[in-house]
């Protein structure tokens, strides 16, 4: 029994992720030593190239007897919406299923449950994912519905009112979070004009959606030049092309492509802004600075100096503002790259009277991590924690499958799934020290609250003017 309670102490600690020595990170004496980490296998994946431009990727997996599908579609998603439409990716992606030529929403859900799995989509900043799986049995038939989605939904009328209802009805519980309005402040201090600052919809946007604008969008954004399938699961090469051939052989790509989405900005002027949130009794604190893309040299150092600052509970930022001075139930910070640039950013809640206090410890953290080098456990103890998740996350078929075709969105190669854990164990103290200098120093950090200006104002003077917004 003694054994079985140490063993959950040491799991409980280390799904907790266990970032930071120190004596409330340390594990039983008793306990044995870690075990070596096992390498990810670089999986064999099978490439191929349709006539028509589609990229596809079979990745061959024995045990589950199923197959999973992704299509990654690049350059669809929400950095694709015009600046008269944030957000309008994210109704074209949750309505590709709710009806197509042949089929209504009820039809193809039923359909997909028929064969033993399911169908979804959703859109992020680089492009819109589609998803599907079944048993390996009906793998051809789920291969055709997915195909028959991707390239002719129908956008019916009740469908189209219907999304934008519940839209509307999301938008609206979401303003009403100071959380929403501070993300939204923050990327546009971030990014200024660039399209990635355009993902949250408005009310003007959603309501100016028809069935027309999505068919329009849907064909100039869904091309197979510009998409990629990855297909996982117990399926061999030719019975995965010629269901593939089948479903994506004939789809052509119809006038010219969308744009390229620019690059983001690498460094921005430091912004103060107070978004005034009347009666507020908390401060919604946003930290913030341009990134870098997922392609960079500097990626893996930098994604390991954000989780040592805020990027699991025993984080920096966790232990400090949470567990030491009681400011907030949960701070966290970290990288957000994406495929032309990126964000790098933290956060926390916090009472009004420790607002400014609050602000004084993240830049506190901020310097000390370029200032003083990582300690050797606790950096050992944060490569633990990241790879172990990447290693756990991708233990399943359908979770590699989203990971390549993410990836792939990024620019990220194929081999990085492989790669990661490696890349992540290179890193010394010396490089997440310099990471810190480049990219954390605090005058070059924004600052972005959401509060009553009545009861912060005082607080927030030692940090700059702060412009003060409506919304």
């Amino acid at each position: 029994m003694k054994n079985l309670n140490l063993l959950a102490a040491a799991l409980t600690i280390a799904l907790a992720g266990n970032a930071v020595a120190g004596p409330k990170a340390e594990l039983p004496k008793e306990l044995p030593p870690y075990a070596p980490e096992r390498p990810l296998p670089v999986p064999q994946i099978d490439k191929a190239t349709l006539a028509n431009g589609l990229e596809v990727w079979i990745v061959p997996r024995s045990g589950l007897p199923r197959v999973d599908a992704v299509l990654a579609v690049r350059n669809a998603g929400l950095a694709a919406d015009d600046a008269q439409h944030p957000g309008f990716a994210t109704l074209l992606a949750g309505l590709l299923a709710e009806g197509t030529a042949k089929r209504d929403s009820r039809a193809i859900a039923e359909t997909a449950q028929g064969l033993g799995g399911g169908i979804g989509a959703m859109a992020n900043a680089d492009g819109i994912l589609l998803s599907g799986n079944a048993l390996v049995s009906h793998a051809p038939d789920m291969i055709a519905l997915l195909g028959e989605v991707a390239r002719t939904p129908s956008f019916p009328e009740n469908e189209v009112r219907l999304a934008q209802a519940n839209a509307l009805q999301g938008l609206k519980a979401a303003e009403a979070q100071p959380g929403f309005k501070a993300e939204r402040a923050l990327g546009q201090v971030i990014y200024g004009d660039h399209p990635y600052a355009r993902t949250q919809p408005t009310e003007a946007a959603i309501t100016s959606v028809t069935p027309q604008m999505l068919r329009a969008a849907h064909a100039q954004r869904f091309r197979p030049d510009r998409a990629l399938l990855v297909l996982t699961g117990p399926i061999s090469r030719a019975d995965a092309m010629r269901a593939v051939e089948a479903a994506f052989g004939s789809w052509s790509a119809i006038g010219e492509p969308l744009p390229d989405t620019p690059p983001a900005v690498r460094n921005a002027k430091p912004q103060r802004v107070l978004v005034q949130r009347d009666g507020s009794v908390q401060s919604a604190i946003r930290i913030g600075r341009p990134g870098i893309a997922a392609t960079d040299a500097d990626w893996a150092p930098l994604q390991l100096a954000g989780t040592v600052l805020g990027g699991g509970f025993s984080s920096r930022l966790m232990q400090n503002l949470r567990e030491e001075k009681g400011y907030t139930y949960g701070a966290r910070g970290g990288i957000g790259p994406l495929r032309q640039g990126g964000r790098i950013s933290a956060s926390a809640d916090v009472r009004n009277e420790v607002t400014g206090a609050a602000i004084k410890e993240f830049m506190a953290e901020y310097a000390r991590l370029g200032s003083e080098p990582v300690p050797a456990q606790e950096l050992e103890d944060t490569k633990r924690y990241v790879a172990g998740g990447y290693l756990l996350n991708n233990q399943m078929q359908a979770a590699v499958a989203s990971t390549l075709a993410g990836n792939w969105l990024v620019g990220v190669p194929a081999e990085f799934l492989g790669e990661y854990v490696p890349k992540v164990r290179a890193v010394d103290a010396a490089q997440v020290q310099a990471m810190a200098r480049k990219y954390l120093d605090p005058k070059d950090q924004s600052i972005v609250v959401v509060g009553d200006s009545k009861a912060i104002a005082e607080q927030l003077a030692p940090y700059g003017t702060f412009d003060v917004r409506a919304k």
